[in-house]
């Protein structure tokens, strides 16, 4: 399982990298097509939706890797019994965040489909297509904090925990600033 687990963060990663590469290929089009005196259409709305993807497929490996921005004031001067109590709670707090967020996101899109809602742009993309990827992004991020719920549940470190020491113990204090 955590072989599954552990791959479909790497995809949702992967797919944040295609989008992000997506948007070179944008940019670079345009300024190919600016060169030409040509116009690349819906270039910016493209880009944008790219963006919005990149982010969200991107959430679940950041929060695995301990790469999102989390503030320890109080439970990193906890002892282990009530750092694990809190950090359960907090998980559990997001997971249901996360979850109300993967629902609505969700039902925006199915939305979208129903209605055949397309973009205002030059081109009328139908707005399903680029909001797919906020519900999936958001529900890889909700299976990334109940398999962390899971673990500090069975009494071990979380994985973004365990990163983050790894980081301060090889002198790389970047994710910390």
């Amino acid at each position: 399982m955590r072989r599954f687990l552990d791959g479909l963060y790497a995809l949702g990663a992967g797919l944040a990298a295609l989008c992000l590469f997506g948007i070179f290929l944008v940019m670079m089009a345009q300024v190919a097509l600016r060169e030409m005196s040509l116009q690349l259409p819906a270039a910016d709305d493209i880009s944008a939706y790219l963006c919005v993807a990149t982010a969200f497929f991107a959430l679940a490996a950041t929060f695995k890797r301990g790469e999102l921005i989390r503030v320890g004031m109080v439970i990193d001067r906890l002892g282990p019994g009530p750092r694990r109590v809190l950090e359960a709670l907090v998980l559990a707090l997001a997971a249901g965040i996360v979850g109300y967020i993967t629902w609505w996101t969700l039902q925006d899109t199915l939305f979208s489909l129903e209605i055949e809602e397309v973009a205002q742009g030059t081109v009328p993309i139908p707005l399903w297509i680029p909001k797919t990827a906020m519900p999936l992004g958001a529900g890889l991020l909700l299976i990334a904090v109940l398999d962390e719920l899971a673990t500090v549940l069975a009494g071990n470190k979380p994985g973004y925990v365990i990163a983050a020491e790894q980081r301060a113990a090889a002198g790389d204090f970047s994710a910390e600033v």
